[in-house]
């Protein structure tokens, strides 16, 4: 087979010529767009790789703030409930004082009234008592009863210790050495000396003497000086019966 080389080198020669051109003004240009989009593309995925994770982190946060939201609403929940908890055993508290404090007071009023009602029972009773066990040993009182009082206060006299003899001689010089000797009953002058010397011998000298009738004193005689004094009288009786009385009625009375 008989070969033209020069046809062959000419066709070769064209070919790459051919292939050059194409490259040179085709393919270069199909390439760069090529790669131009393939560039696009990949930047476009990129971006839509970017906005995926910006996607993603703004669920994240959103879930997360959505938590936290709901974390501070149970929270609040929480506080609100045990505020008004709190406050309701608060007025619980507050009215069930309340209540105690007014039916103290009710009940204090009512033994206070209870008390006074009784206690003005007693000193009614106790005053009635008195003024006649005082009118009806007035009226019992004669001549030999009464020497027998004036016996008992000359006896209550010697039978002063030292201590009170002292504190009696004090009082009588403290008193300007002026005595007063009351009775509901006049004493005749001879028991009057006997008294003054008593006073004298048990007591003390130098001082003056003056009787005085005094008929609030039931059966009785008494010396009083400067704050002191040495008595015998029904008096003494009667308000011991008195205190005794009143003291049965109190324990009564409290019992009921």
């Amino acid at each position: 087979m008989h070969i033209d080389w020069f046809v062959l080198f000419c066709q070769i020669f064209n070919f790459l010529l051919l292939v050059y051109l194409l490259k040179r003004f085709l393919f270069g240009r199909i390439i760069k767009a090529m790669d131009d989009r393939e560039a696009k593309i990949a930047a476009r995925f990129a971006e839509a790789e970017e906005l995926k994770v910006k996607a993603t982190e703004a669920a994240g946060l959103y879930e997360k703030r959505n938590q936290l939201l709901n974390e501070a609403k149970e929270k609040m929940l929480n506080e609100a409930t045990m505020a008004a908890d709190a406050k309701r055993k608060e007025l619980m508290e507050k009215v069930r004082v309340e209540v105690d404090q007014v039916k103290a007071r009710w009940q204090d009023m009512l033994v206070r009234e209870h008390d006074a009602f009784f206690y003005d029972l007693r000193q009614r009773a106790a005053k009635q008592l008195y003024a006649t066990a005082r009118k009806a040993l007035s009226d019992l009182a004669d001549a030999d009863l009464e020497e027998r009082i004036v016996d008992e206060f000359i006896r209550r006299v010697k039978a002063l210790d030292e201590e009170k003899s002292i504190q009696m001689r004090n009082a009588i010089r403290g008193g300007g050495n002026k005595v007063i000797i009351q009775s509901a009953f006049s004493i005749s002058a001879s028991r009057q000396a006997q008294i003054e010397e008593v006073l004298k011998k048990q007591i003390t000298n130098g001082f003056t003497l003056r009787y005085m009738r005094q008929p609030e004193i039931v059966s009785g005689i008494e010396l009083r000086v400067n704050g002191h004094k040495i008595a015998w009288s029904l008096n003494e009786y009667l308000e011991t019966l008195v205190e005794s009385l009143t003291e049965t009625l109190q324990k009564e009375a409290h019992a009921a």
